[in-house]
């Protein structure tokens, strides 16, 4: 039975992003008051964003290689994706009108290819189901009463009394857009441990050579298995001004923090040539060179492209050695170009933020133990996961699960 209006409790969501969205969607729908508080001047601006490059909802593999992406935070985020999974997100998608298709990747995409019409559709929901926006709003704690503290537009302070909290903040990447990780010290006051946010899913700093940038810069590398210690990730990549870009990057961007962190750079191996064994490729580089350019001879008989060559090149020239004739030699090093990583870029430029809330400060139904009817879904906790569609997806999934654990809770307290 749904609570009238008039004696619905109230609740407040601090941030509109997808956690944040579909967490006040779920909860209207059950008739309570929800009042959503965003900094930004209008909702869903990171979600826009994301949207430019298509809006890569979720992913279609079996549930089971979906949530091997999700490394060390595997076994906190399976209960919130299992209830709330891929197939869910794609029938919501639907619901609001927007249908989406499954690409030959099996990521999954709006067919409209953009963020913007299923943002607008959304918010045409929320709006008809009651929801409140409190926007250029930015959370700045409590007060001693308990009351939420908020900071507008004009430098004046406002008091919010909500009978129960949802944070949904995000993390700290490209804060321009919102999300600047300024909640950390709040928590942080009340005694809540906040693990240090860093970059996630964005690209490795190499000191390639101006010859390399200048030529190359922007172009595409493809075919690409590549490794960072045990770990491996097929995919592509791109060369920038400064380095490494694209999914591959990123899905070993917690290998590659980790060896940074130990020894103060991080090797990356990749394999130019994902689709021939090092002795199909050793067969081909022993055919009769005549009188090719070393480059026309890799283009021919590696099937290389002349960005791969380019790398190949580099890869020895940074090391100060000479690409060897060798078809054994050439063979190893096309399956294994090595590349040193000096660091990873920064958060003004990176997709997410690792870090967070620690999973063990939170219930089941994701309340801050030391801060009870305080719940939080999204980035601001400490889970990781790459682009592909598992980063959305588990923010929609931890929305959709904050809800349902909010709603509960105010129900056993109003008994």
């Amino acid at each position: 039975m749904k609570i009238p209006p008039s004696l619905s409790p109230s609740i407040a969501i601090i941030g509109a992003g997808p956690a944040g969205l579909i967490a006040a969607e779920r909860l209207s729908a059950l008739s309570y008051r929800v009042a959503v508080y965003d900094r930004m001047p209008m909702p869903g601006r990171k979600f826009l964003m994301a949207g430019r490059g298509g809006l890569n909802l979720t992913h279609t593999e079996p549930l089971d290689e979906f949530l091997a992406h999700y490394g060390a935070g595997r076994d906190f985020i399976t209960p919130f994706i299992t209830a709330f999974p891929p197939d869910a997100l794609r029938g919501w998608c639907d619901d609001l009108g927007e249908a989406n298709f499954v690409g030959s990747s099996g990521r999954v995409f709006p067919k409209s290819f953009k963020a913007s019409p299923l943002l607008r559709a959304w918010l045409r929901r929320l709006e008809a189901q009651g929801v409140e926006f409190f926007m250029r709003h930015e959370w700045k704690g409590w007060d001693d009463q308990g009351a939420l503290r908020f900071e507008t537009e004009s430098h004046e302070n406002e008091l919010v009394k909500a009978d129960a909290v949802l944070l949904a903040l995000g993390g700290a990447s490209w804060p321009k857009l919102g999300a600047t990780g300024s909640w950390q010290p709040l928590l942080r006051e009340k005694h809540v441990s906040v693990a240090p946010l860093t970059a996630s899913n964005v690209g490795v700093t190499i000191a390639w050579s101006e010859h390399l940038t200048s030529r190359f810069a922007g172009q595409p590398l493809k075919r690409l298995i590549v490794s960072c210690g045990p770990q491996r990730v097929v995919g592509e990549a791109m060369i920038t001004q400064q380095g490494l870009e694209g999914g591959a990057i990123y899905a070993l961007g917690p290998a590659l923090r980790e060896a940074i962190a130990h020894a103060g750079y991080a090797m990356l191996s990749l394999d130019l040539r994902r689709d021939l064994s090092e002795s199909e490729l050793m067969t081909r580089l022993t055919k009769p060179r005549g009188k090719k350019s070393l480059s026309t001879f890799l283009a021919s008989a590696a099937g290389l492209d002349p960005v791969s060559i380019a790398l190949l090149r580099e890869s020895f020239f940074l090391r100060n050695e000479k690409l060897p004739d060798d078809p054994y030699a050439l063979a190893q090093a096309i399956k294994t170009c090595a590349i040193k990583v000096q660091a990873m870029n920064g958060l003004e430029r990176a997709i997410s933020s690792a870090g967070g809330i620690d999973q063990n400060e939170l219930d089941p139904h994701l309340m801050i133990k030391k801060l009870p009817g305080v719940f939080v879904a999204g980035e601001m906790i400490n889970w990781d996961a790459p682009t592909g569609g598992y980063l959305l997806q588990a923010c929609f999934s931890t929305g959709v699960a904050a809800a349902r654990g909010l709603a509960e809770w105010l129900s056993k307290n109003r008994a």
